[in-house]
């Protein structure tokens, strides 16, 4: 029984694996492609690996400014919904008791079933309106609309944190803001780190919010970029893969070192 359990999560595994191998092999050789070996075998590998198809990307999309806004975009997100998200959290499980805190639990819990397509064409007059259609304004629907599920996720975390830490804190005479920074932050390490890279990959990847609310193009973040190789009639595949992999890049290199802080501060969080 045993073996016949372990044959099939490894025959499960590898077909996950090659669902996700084939299709970012398929995306790099096409990215070094000509548009001519793409009409012959398109597993074969490139003839010739030329950068052709990535330089003319770059100008296309003009690269550079639209992966400075998306860096800007992403850093700030990240530092703010971490900051908020954990300090509204804090107030909230901390006074579950009383009634306006725990009708603010269930009302941020609550917007996590809006789908956004209901809200979005409110928010794009709301914005326009307010004249936040830019990056700033970007920055702070990211940070509000990321708050519902990070609210119910740091509560749940904060409430197993014992309280007589707190309260020893209180004795040595810390405030209420020296027991959040100096005990109860520090422990936040695992879920932050969770949060933060949650956050990052969605604020880095999202289409729909910027393409609704950005108006200037020059503020185009780098999925909105993406959008130049589609035609009405075709897509310039070659093109469109060499950027795909040029703005996939950066969030690679980004998880491959933040999972080491996350399988980290879970593996504390739970020693703990």
């Amino acid at each position: 029984m045993n073996k016949k359990n372990n044959w099939s999560v490894t025959t499960l595994l590898i077909l996950g694996t090659l669902f996700i191998l084939v299709p970012m092999y398929l995306t790099i050789t096409i990215a070094f492609k000509t548009p001519q070996e793409m009409a012959g075998n398109l597993l074969a590998l490139p003839k010739s690996w030329s950068l052709d198809n990535f330089t003319q990307a770059i100008e296309m999309t003009n690269f550079f400014n639209a992966l400075g806004n998306s860096a800007f975009v992403t850093v700030f997100v990240v530092i703010f919904t971490v900051l908020t998200s954990s300090l509204v959290s804090y107030a909230i499980a901390r006074n579950m008791h009383k009634r306006f805190y725990k009708f603010l639990f269930y009302y941020f819990v609550s917007a996590m079933f809006i789908p956004f397509p209901i809200i979005m064409l409110p928010i794009v007059k709301q914005t326009s309106a307010w004249g936040m259609d830019n990056l700033v304004g970007l920055i702070i629907l990211y940070i509000v609309f990321n708050l519902s599920f990070n609210v119910f996720i740091y509560v749940g975390y904060i409430r197993s944190i014992p309280k007589e830490l707190e309260e020893a804190a209180v004795m040595d005479g810390a405030s209420t803001w020296g027991v959040f920074w100096k005990v109860i932050f520090p422990l936040l390490a695992p879920m932050n780190a969770t949060v933060a890279i949650i956050t990052c990959l969605g604020a880095w990847n999202d289409f729909m919010l910027p393409l609704v609310l950005l108006s200037d193009r020059d503020m185009a973040t780098l999925p909105l970029v993406q959008y130049i190789f589609q035609s009405q009639f075709s897509t310039d595949y070659n093109l469109a893969f060499a950027s795909y992999l040029m703005a996939l890049a950066p969030m690679i290199i980004v998880y491959i070192f933040a999972q080491k802080w996350v399988i980290s501060g879970v593996m504390k969080g739970s020693i703990k």
